[in-house]
């Protein structure tokens, strides 16, 4: 007789507890969100039965096409795991073995992803000091020179971020001098775009006015940041910028087996209005912040607050105080300057009550 398998019957009731307090609120990174309930609702739509693997699957294929609808009718997307393992590839895509980067000093790429993309990619970065975290094309020639020079790594990608890491922005138009300068020089640009919603939110554009629009070839968009639950994706928006991307990305090790399950939540968010949405709300929520904050002697903000991020200086015991309270991390602990990131369930009464505690503990400060 022919072995019937067991059809699954409901789940069962498990012993998983909840290992946290979900009225815990802080300021840490918008990575400290939950997912959005839209994009759980998607998962949950494109589980159950068999679907292909590796992206051979109906939410990968529909993916294109939210993708195209906002970068384009030439952009393929290429789900991956996380953000550093979408740079990685993007970047490798971009280069030859020989090649280099050129990017701010304060980049994501360079500060925050362990060495990946010169130990893992096997490229070369060559960082350039901004004021703003922003580059320009003055900037990039600092680096961009020594092509024939067999003795050093020959640039041959620009590596922006939309935001900045100091939450700052590109405007189309300085995104398209720096595409030019650098297609004149015979180099290719890359976006980081971690947090591209919440640019595209504060700058009112289409996603696609500073990326396809004005000349960007390769993009890393980012959807952990702005409600998914987990992954990103490569988008390849000049198909003759890159070649054997889906090598490189199984050779980077960010290929999902069940690759739907990334698909449908991008999916989520691009196919209405909900990374806008989202993105707009932690872009309001840090313009409150930011106004709460400027109310606080003693308290300086540091840069423009143009997206969901406050950066600001105030003593170091009192941020060491106020981290009891609320969770934040230092930016640079020995100038004593701080990081506040909004999410897209930041709420009002979060971000007033923060500002109360930053007002109490810098009350105290002065009294002691």
């Amino acid at each position: 007789m022919a072995h019937t398998p067991a059809v699954a019957s409901a789940p069962a009731v498990t012993d998983a507890k909840r290992h946290h307090d979900p009225e815990i609120r802080g300021f840490a990174s918008d990575n400290y969100a939950g997912a959005h309930p839209e994009v759980l609702a998607a998962l949950a739509l494109a589980n159950g039965g068999h679907q292909s693997a590796y992206g051979a699957d109906a939410y990968t294929e529909h993916l294109q096409q939210a993708m195209r609808s906002h970068f384009g009718p030439y952009a393929q997307a290429f789900p991956v795991f996380n953000g550093t393992g979408a740079n990685v590839v993007a970047l490798q895509a971009l280069t030859d073995r020989w090649g280099a980067v050129i990017a701010a000093d304060s980049a994501h790429i360079h500060v925050d992803e362990c060495g990946a993309p010169e130990r893992v990619g096997g490229l070369k970065l060559l960082t350039v000091p901004t004021a703003d975290g922003k580059l320009t094309p003055e900037l990039i020639d600092r680096e961009a020179f020594g092509w024939d020079d067999e003795h050093r790594a020959m640039p041959q990608v620009v590596s922006l971020a939309q935001n900045t890491e100091l939450g700052t922005l590109y405007t189309p138009d300085e995104v398209r001098a720096i595409c030019e300068h650098a297609h004149e020089r015979g180099m290719r640009v890359h976006l980081d775009g971690a947090r591209i919603a919440n640019a595209a939110a504060a700058l009112d554009v289409p996603m696609r006015a500073f990326t396809h629009a004005v000349g960007v070839d390769v993009l890393s968009f980012g959807g952990t940041k702005n409600g998914m639950l987990f992954g990103e994706a490569v988008v390849v928006l000049n198909p003759d910028a890159v070649g054997a991307m889906k090598h490189l990305r199984k050779l980077s090790m960010q290929l999902a087996s069940k690759a739907r399950f990334i698909s449908v939540q991008l999916e989520a968010l691009l196919a209405r209005d909900l990374w806008l949405r989202n993105a707009r709300h932690a872009n309001t929520m840090a313009q409150r912040l930011a106004a709460g904050v400027r109310s606080v002697e003693g308290v300086r903000i540091l840069y423009p607050v143009q997206a969901n991020a406050v950066f600001a200086r105030l003593p170091h015991e009192v941020s060491e105080r106020l981290q009891k309270r609320y969770r934040f991390y230092f930016w640079d602990e020995a100038a004593g300057d701080v990081r506040w990131m909004c999410s897209f369930d930041t709420t009002e009464e979060d971000v007033d009550g923060f500002v109360s505690a930053l007002r109490e503990e810098m009350t105290e400060s002065t009294h002691t």
